[in-house]
């Protein structure tokens, strides 16, 4: 049975100039995670969870953004999205 710090949860993401901020900035608040680029789309993986900050989101943007477009990018996600509000968004295994 698989450890919930182990267990690897992922996003797929669209390909896009702003996604690939929004993936650096996942990147720079995940340091464990792993980028596999495929053509138009982009799988992010992660032991345990992924958190992604707005405050990030919005340096590597270079404008302000709000958490809800992220639903705009998300192709797929392997794992639940165990917290999702103004600030942050944390997808994780819940039991």
């Amino acid at each position: 049975m698989s450890d919930i710090t182990t267990r690897q949860v992922g996003i797929d993401l669209q390909e896009s100039d702003d996604n690939r901020a929004i993936i650096d900035a996942i990147r720079e608040d995940n340091p464990d995670l792993t980028v596999r680029r495929l053509p138009g789309l982009v799988k992010v993986q992660c032991p345990g969870r992924i958190v992604v900050n707005r405050e990030t989101v919005e340096d590597k943007l270079g404008r302000d953004w709000e958490t809800g477009e992220f639903q705009l990018a998300i192709v797929s996600c392997a794992g639940n999205f165990s917290e999702w509000d103004d600030d942050q968004i944390i997808v994780s295994w819940e039991h």
